[in-house]
This record gives structure tokens, sequence and C-alpha cells, in this order.
């Protein structure tokens, strides 16, 4: 799995990153790469203070999605969710001849982004990207879409080395809904268009369909997401709650005996993903995706109940939540 990175703060400034390159007591502005460095030293500015510059790109932004709405699902549809799209809405609306934006989890052939042949743009969000902020790499693959000819696949790679350029908080309507559609397959890549005379998009289809796992969004809780597997259903729920103060309230839940979802059911650990929590659940290969929406509803509250309590954890509690944490796996 991923290991954990240096924390960098979102939306850091090309002029804050070549400052603190530069020391506290020293402002070095940032230049051109091969610009002399405004320091005096007579090299180029990315052979001295543009070099811990950067490094610091490649630092990883531990919560990617935050400030974005729907950051859960975000955070889900990048690292659970096999096949499903969400309509994208842009500040300052659609450019000319762009009729949608629409996220996608994967596209075909791996392209990080598609430019259709109506003008319309599909955004891939699982892909790998460049740098250790996957918003401002998302960002950079959509703007490049928008722009791209219509009918073709846009490439990876273009996100600016010295972390310039925007991120998908600066490019998306802060007061859009962000609604994921799960869809059993992705038949959505090839909808009455030209794409599907392309042989490899169709056996690229044909894969992606062989190894999707079907899955379902919760409609009444959010960002959990229900999952069939051969041998145990799982309910895996994207948390928005400070970890620390998430795990205590589900340690005081573990060890009261009231974390699982009803008979048959438990609680085996979490995932840490984007800088969130995933608690995950076993569930009997008969609950389907429906009969998991009470259950959840009630540990909902159950679990608000916990999240509001401040008495220490007692030594059951805080052996549960050592159990919780020893069983945790990070994603990213």
């Amino acid at each position: 799995m991923g290991k954990k990175r240096p924390q960098t703060k979102a939306g850091k400034s090309r002029a804050t990153v070549g400052a603190r390159a530069a020391g506290a007591d020293e402002q070095v502005p940032v230049v051109g790469a091969r610009e002399p460095c405004p320091c005096g030293s007579g090299r180029r500015y990315k052979a001295c203070h543009g070099r811990a510059a950067a490094q610091a790109v490649t630092e990883l932004v531990q919560r990617p999605f935050e400030g974005l709405a729907g950051e859960c699902d975000w955070v889900a549809l990048r690292e659970l969710v096999p096949a499903a799209t969400v309509t994208l809405h842009l500040r300052g609306g659609l450019p000319e001849g762009v009729p949608s934006v629409t996220l996608a989890t994967v596209l075909p052939m791996a392209w990080p982004a598609l430019r259709r042949d109506d003008g319309s743009v599909l955004l891939a969000l699982q892909n790998d990207t460049s740098t250790g902020d996957l918003s401002r790499d998302l960002a950079d693959t959509l703007q490049r879409a928008l722009t791209a000819e219509p009918g073709t696949p846009v490439t990876a790679g273009g996100t600016p080395a010295d972390g310039g350029g925007p991120r998908l908080q600066d490019l998306l309507d802060p007061d859009a809904s962000f609604e994921p559609v799960v869809h059993s397959g992705f038949e959505f890549w090839v909808p009455d268009s030209a794409e599907k005379s392309s042989p490899e998009v169709a056996a690229s289809l044909e894969r992606a369909n062989a190894a999707a796992i079907p899955t379902v969004k919760l409609s009444g809780v959010d960002a959990a997401y229900w999952c069939e597997t051969p041998e145990k259903n799982h309910l895996r729920w994207v948390m928005p709650h400070p970890e620390e103060q998430l795990l205590d309230a589900l340690a005081r839940l573990h060890a009261a005996g009231r974390s699982s979802l009803g008979e048959g059911t438990r609680l085996v650990g979490s995932f840490r993903a984007h800088g969130l929590m995933v608690p995950v659940w076993d569930l009997p290969s008969a609950m389907g995706a429906k009969d998991c929406e009470q259950p959840a509803a009630e540990f909902a509250e159950r679990l608000a109940e916990a999240l509001a309590a401040d008495a220490p954890l007692s030594p059951e509690e805080r052996r549960a939540r050592g159990g919780l944490t020893n069983r945790q796996v990070t994603l990213s």
C-alpha cells in the first residue's frame, strides 16, 4: 500500500514555495528554471533555490479534495468504486463548444481525459499523476481537455514542474452539488459515438467490465458504498471526521458491542485514503445494498452520539481502539 509522506498545505503558491526554499530569512522570488537565481549565486534558478522548490512540489498533499463539495465521495470514487460518473460544474460556466464536463472513475486505454466528438469532456479520476498534488494534476488535465480537438484523448503529463497552475478547487463551482452515479459497467464510455468502432476501446471495455466488482451507493447516508465479492459482501464508508476523534468514537461503539450493522456483520477495520478514514464492515453474502440502508442510518445516529462524547476512554475502549488502529491500512 502507499507510504506516508510529509504533508503540504493545499493551494500553496509558487512564491510561497520559493520563499520556503530560500529559508526564513531570505526571500527569493520565483523565476524561470533557466534564469539566473535572484539570490545572486550565479547559478541557474533550477540548480539553486529552484531545486528545493521543485522538491516541495513532490511532497504529498494529504487531502487533495479538501474544500470540494462531496470530498468523501471524491475519495470513494478515486479508491473504491469501479465504475461511476459525476457531472462537474465549472466556475463561470462551460466554455463555448463544451456541452458538458463529466468526471469518470476510469476511461478506456487508461486515458487521463477524453474530448468527445460533440465537444463534451470526460475526466478520469483513477489515473496515476505526476506530482504529490492530485488536485493540481487533475486540474491540469481538465484544462488541456477543454481545449483539445474534439474526438481526441488527452495524454498524461503537463503539470507545471514548479507547482504552478490552478487546482480543482480553483476551476470547479464551489456551490454546485457533487452527485455520483454508480454504474454496473463501463458502457458510458461509448454511448452511441464513434469510439464504439475502435477495436482497442472495445477490448478495453470488455476487460474492464469483467473486472468490475458490483458496487452500490447507499442513499440514506453520505459516501457509503456496498460491494459484492464471491465470499462475502462489504460496506465501505468514507467519513469526514478527524481521524483521532473518529477512532475514539468507533472504539466506544466497538467496546459496547454497538459497532456492527446487524446480525452477521462486523466492523473489521479501516482504510486511510487521501486524509480521510474509511471504516469497513464485513456483511453476509445474502445482505444486499437495500438491506444496509436502515442499519447504516441507525449506526450514523450512534456514531454521532459517540463523536460528541468527551470522557476519557475506558480500558476496554482503549483496547478496542488499539485493535482498530492495528487493522488500519493506508491507501494513499
